[in-house]
């Protein structure tokens, strides 16, 4: 992880690239659908199952590139004290709680919510000291629903910021994913661009900041991972 922050201009920011951990399930469902469809003309030509077929494997391999897309993204704003979107999607909770594994106390919790749409690289939210990593099995259920932050699969990452706040990351699985891929390792120091992880197929993250700091998202709202501010530390 390195410190220094590189200027990127707006053309190499909005350049794609596929993440990583889909480039071995694209290739190997790419093989797949490409050997079907061609058996499938082998056997019975250009009928009306060969077209049905061939665009509805297209379809779902256009779903899967997209869902496997990584953007480079730089945040442009100043980074002392703020809290930006660790992943794509849409605000669903913004809510006092009681966290239970880490805090044991009350904390403010942001949720954002990733169909299988969003890009799902998620991103360091703020700077700070990894103090805390881990993951914990669990259930699946629907990754929007209350119960899913503590029930469900996760992985906690908890930052200790420079001033001395603690914030926590946790990566959700949902009804459909079935992997967390966590990077952040515990006493490294972290950086808003730095990759935290990946959850395939579907989820949510949830950002747990200490009482008093300012909200600066709305429920409902759209996030933009690495990109939008969505609280400011005390």
């Amino acid at each position: 992880m390195n410190s220094s922050k590189p200027i990127i201009h707006n053309k190499r920011r909005n350049k794609i690239r596929i993440h990583h951990e889909g480039v071995n399930i694209l290739i190997l469902s790419g093989a797949i659908f490409t050997a079907v469809i061609v058996t499938l003309w082998l056997t019975c030509g250009t009928c009306w199952l060969f077209y049905t077929l061939a665009i509805i494997l297209c379809i779902v391999y256009g779903i899967m590139l997209n869902f496997f897309r990584c953007p480079i993204r730089m945040f442009q704003g100043p980074t002392t004290k703020s809290i930006v979107a660790p992943a794509d999607g849409h605000v669903v909770v913004i809510e006092e709680v009681e966290e239970t594994e880490y805090f044991h106390d009350k904390r403010l919790m942001i949720s954002i919510f990733m169909s299988l749409t969003n890009v799902h690289a998620n991103w360091i939210p703020c700077e700070g000291t990894i103090v805390k990593v881990a993951h914990q099995n669990g259930n699946f259920h629907k990754a929007y629903l209350p119960k899913a932050s503590t029930e469900n699969e996760r992985s906690m990452v908890v930052i200790r910021t420079p001033h001395g706040q603690e914030v926590m990351a946790r990566q959700i699985a949902g009804a459909v994913a079935r992997r967390i891929v966590t990077y952040a390792e515990e006493g490294t120091e972290c950086f808003i661009d730095d990759h935290m992880g990946f959850i395939k197929f579907g989820s949510r993250v949830d950002v747990y900041l200490p009482l008093g700091t300012e909200v600066l998202v709305k429920l409902g709202q759209a996030t933009i991972g690495d990109e939008t501010l969505i609280a400011r530390l005390k």
